[in-house]
């Protein structure tokens, strides 16, 4: 059943899809002027930015243990007038915020906020040097996407507002992205329903958009738990059965299958139950399995593939096997008029104005982790991203969901180093330093100025709309790969975070007292090795 939700109740921010708003006509010189203004606006704003990015950091929450974030971020959007719905989708950390001008687009704009595991860093130091030791940090830069979104809709806003331009505004975050854990449940629980567009963001190391079928694979997250019987390892251990020989012959038989798989599907695990200790057989044991691919029928394909496996090493032991889904991440298909139009801004607003600090740091990071480039920062824009032809394995983001949901668009801002490793302590460098606080209000200024096309542009969301159901969809249908009766993992990360959030609220960022977060932990921009 899907979930309903007050976020769309008032009647004339619908939009039919054959129709089109009957919004004010503007020349497209008075457009381009309002464009001008709302950059602007994002820029006398950078303030704000910078504080929303540096909170964001100093929080440090894994996945579907965004509290502070949420809180956080929901308070400053409930200020400035916008209705939030929390705890969508049963998630208590998810929320949406949803502000109305009247009829006109709805359109979505979304960001992940979870940091990961172990990649606590001092922000502005170009060597390993941990906040908290073995605590989360933000070492994917998911400390900047929603403060980016909520600067592009407060300037928006403030536009809308006095030109009396119609239209609906929702801002939403990834929650666990990391676990890509969230995104395919929204879309089942119909919160994608009645959006007409979305704009997803997501730190990059340029500022750039693509359309078409993307780099990289979805995903389906599966956890295999089997169940023996206990016994004295050493006392009478034949009376035993144990669940963890279960997990670590799948975990084997898995991986001789690795010899045979195709180049581009990609597979990884974990323990996350070995047993309690060795004196005791194994009762309980489960291993932890992502299994990627380009395209929705590979990772079927290797699910299936997998289930059978866990069944065999069930019958060879003699135990018992259950499996839960814990995620799911489409192959991503981004929409091509959006990103035309976002382009375009993108070669308007081009690529911030690094110092001499900023290139020194990127350069001695890059150093630290032996990147094949000692470049630093781009000072030439990327090009608008093509559909890939030949395609290429890697990440996923479960915004994949999304992307067949409705038209959907990925921006990348420039506020992370090239060349680093991702999901490392290295990537969190730059994320509370002026890397991150131009880049987000690069991002922004794009965005915003994408929103104004699609709000007094009618004929835009039609024409997104037809590349989507004729092109894209002409051959692939979305399906999803979680049932109605599947949960999202809410209790994964809280032991950690549990663990470290003490020690963590010592380093919370207090803008009241520090102009940034630097300021704060005392860190000399940049800081460099000695020698």
């Amino acid at each position: 059943m899907k979930q309903k939700t007050t976020l769309f109740t008032i009647a004339c921010c619908l939009l039919t899809l054959n129709g089109i708003y009957s919004q004010k006509k503007k020349s497209n010189k008075q457009i381009e002027n309002l464009k001008s203004e709302v950059a602007a606006i994002v820029e006398d704003n950078k303030k704000q930015s910078q504080v929303m990015v540096d909170k964001i950091f100093s929080f440090s929450e894994l996945g579907f243990q965004e509290i502070e974030s949420s809180k956080y971020l929901t308070g400053i959007l409930k200020e400035n007038g916008f209705e939030i719905e929390n705890s969508i989708s049963g998630i208590p950390t998810a929320w949406f915020a949803t502000w109305s001008n009247g009829e006109g687009p709805v359109i979505a704009l979304g960001s992940d906020v979870d940091c990961i595991p172990k990649a606590s860093q001092y922000p502005g130091v170009a060597y390993h040097k941990p906040i908290v030791d073995g605590a989360p940090g933000h070492g994917e830069g998911h400390n900047s996407g929603i403060p980016m979104n909520i600067s592009s809709a407060l300037a928006v806003k403030q536009i809308m507002e006095r030109e009396n331009i119609g239209g609906t505004l929702v801002i939403w975050p990834g929650i666990a992205e990391e676990l890509v854990a969230a995104k395919a449940w929204y879309v089942r629980d119909g919160l994608f329903d009645d959006i007409d567009m979305c704009i997803f963001t997501h730190v990059g190391n340029n500022l750039g958009v693509s359309y078409g079928p993307t780099r990289g694979t979805g995903l389906i997250s599966v956890e295999y738990a089997f169940e023996g019987e206990a016994a004295h390892s050493a006392g009478s251990p034949w009376r035993g059965k144990s669940a963890l020989d279960a997990a670590e012959l799948m975990n084997i038989g898995w991986n001789y299958k690795r010899e045979h798989l195709h180049p581009l599907k990609r597979s990884h695990s974990i323990f996350t139950d070995a047993g309690d200790q060795p004196n005791v057989v194994p009762s309980k044991a489960a291993i932890w399995f992502y299994f990627r691919d380009i395209k929705y029928e590979g990772i079927m394909e290797m699910y299936a593939l997998a289930n059978d496996m866990a069944k065999g090493a069930a019958l060879m032991t003699g135990t018992t096997m259950t499996s839960k889904v814990l995620g799911t991440a489409w192959p991503r298909h981004y929409n091509k008029v959006i990103a035309e139009t976002m382009y375009s801004n993108i070669k308007e607003v081009g690529l911030p104005k690094w110092s001499e600090a900023d290139q020194t740091l990127a350069k001695a990071v890059q150093t630290e982790v032996n990147s094949e480039k000692i470049e630093g920062l781009p000072i030439k824009l990327d090009t608008i991203g093509m559909p890939v032809i030949d395609p290429i394995s890697g990440g996923s983001d479960d915004i994949g969901d999304i992307s067949w949901k409705v038209p959907t668009v990925t921006l990348r801002y420039p506020s992370n180093i090239p060349g680093l490793q991702g999901h490392h302590w290295s990537n969190a460098i730059a994320m509370a330093t002026p890397i991150a606080h131009k880049g987000v209000v690069a991002g922004a200024k794009v965005e915003a100025m994408t929103i104004l096309d699609f709000l007094l542009k009618p004929d835009l969301l039609k024409d997104a709309w037809g590349y989507f159901n004729n092109e894209q969809q002409k051959e692939t249908k979305y399906q999803p790969m979680i049932s109605e009766s599947d949960m999202p993992p809410i209790y994964l990360n809280k032991g950690k975070q549990d663990q470290f959030r003490p020690a963590l609220e010592k380093f919370y960022y207090d803008e009241t007292k520090y102009d940034t977060y630097l300021e704060q932990l005392g860190v000399e921009y940049p800081t460099l090795k000695s020698e």
